[in-house]
């Protein structure tokens, strides 16, 4: 038999091959799929978020600004017919800063209603008096009112132990309460506090205004040691006046009390201001005892400080307060009351002989001119406030 020759090998015609996975086996794969692509996703997110937390830590913090908080103006024009007078209540709760809310609070409360146009806190203790005018500027807007004309004068102490502040407010109410006017009576100065009651009664009297119409006094003291005494012999005289005692100075050396008032007038003066100097009290050239005021209107200024204690320095302090009452409508000339907070009897001296460059010589205002013991600032040397009647021109 003839071998037949090798023949090369081909592959067969393809036969289907069917490879089958359990339900299982899918389950399986598909997990480990998805596991295997998160595992690849998470490497770059890690990254991503390292580098995010990175750039934030090296961002710088962005500054919050608080909106600055307005001034209170530098003087206020008020109707003299509707003029009414309030002082807060001493607390002895909190530091300065509550005081002065409390105190603001209290005398909201007392105007019911009335625009306060002038607040002027006497501050005693360390606190930071800057706070007074700053809080003023808060709470007002606040309660939607136009700010008041501030006047802050530190002294040496207060008749209440924890006391840092006394506020007194001038008010302008919804009704005609002054219809003829109003007197405004200098401080009196004695060595006793009842001799200063009694001279102010007789400038009261002198003005004819009726003791239960004085609206306001004021005792500035050597030492509140005694203020059971002065309570009761302003309250004797004054029974309806809202008062209040200050100790002027820390170390008061020499015995002292001056008091100063407001009083509403039963019959109208002859002119819009009037000044007296009656019998029985010292007549000065620098200052008159009673302005009697009937003008339509008063403006109100808040005190500007002079610092250091060169003529020039008081001169541009008088300058600055000319600059704040002439754009409504006065000037020096129709100042019927002006208040004069120095520190030292030397600046004291340089103001007396100063003042008459810018006041009338002949028709001083009347006036309370005593030393304190600070202002809020501790460059100042000394402070002033003035209130003018607006002319009708």
């Amino acid at each position: 038999m003839s071998k037949q020759p090798a023949q090369p090998w081909r592959p067969g015609p393809a036969r289907g091959v069917t490879i089958r996975f359990s339900p299982v086996s899918t389950r399986r794969i598909f997990v480990l799929l998805l596991g295997l692509l998160l595992a690849l996703d998470a490497s770059p997110q890690e990254e991503r978020k390292k580098r995010k937390k990175k750039k934030k830590a090296e961002e710088e913090p962005v500054t919050q600004t608080l909106p600055l908080l307005p001034e209170p103006p530098g003087a206020v024009v008020a109707e003299t017919g509707r003029l009414v007078f309030h002082v807060s209540p001493l607390s002895p709760k909190g530091l300065l800063s509550q005081q002065v809310r409390d105190g603001i609070k209290a005398l909201l409360r007392d105007n019911r209603g009335a625009a306060i146009v002038k607040l002027r806190a006497f501050v005693a203790g360390t606190g930071d008096m800057r706070r007074v005018a700053a809080i003023v500027s808060e709470v007002f807007p606040e309660h939607k009112l136009a700010l008041p004309a501030v006047s802050t004068i530190q002294v040496g102490a207060l008749p209440m132990e924890g006391a840092q502040v006394v506020l007194e407010s001038v008010g302008v109410d919804k009704k005609t309460l002054n219809p003829n006017g109003l007197a405004f009576f200098s401080g009196q100065q004695a060595k006793d506090v009842r001799q200063a009651v009694a001279q102010l009664q007789t400038a009261v009297n002198a003005a004819g205004v009726k003791s239960t119409e004085v609206l306001r006094a004021t005792c500035f003291l050597s030492s509140i040691d005694d203020v059971a005494t002065a309570r009761a012999a302003l309250g004797g005289a004054f029974p309806a006046a809202a008062s209040a005692f200050v100790q002027l100075q820390r170390l008061g050396l020499e015995p002292l009390a001056e008091c100063e008032a407001v009083g509403r007038l039963n019959s109208p003066p002859s002119s819009s201001v009037v000044f007296m100097n009656p019998p029985g009290l010292v007549k000065s050239p620098n200052y008159s005892q009673i302005a009697l005021v009937n003008a339509p209107k008063v403006v109100f200024s808040g005190t500007q400080m002079a610092f250091r204690d060169q003529d020039a320095d008081i001169r541009l302090a008088l300058e600055r307060l000319r600059k704040a009452i002439e754009p409504l409508g006065v000037t020096y000339d129709d100042v019927f009351w002006s208040s004069y907070y120095p520190l030292t009897r030397t600046i004291a001296d340089k103001i007396r002989s100063l003042r008459f460059d810018f006041f009338d010589r002949t028709r001083p205002p009347a006036s309370t001119f005593l030393l304190f013991e600070g202002l809020p600032s501790l460059d100042a040397t000394v402070a002033l406030d003035v209130t003018a009647a607006l002319p009708n021109r």
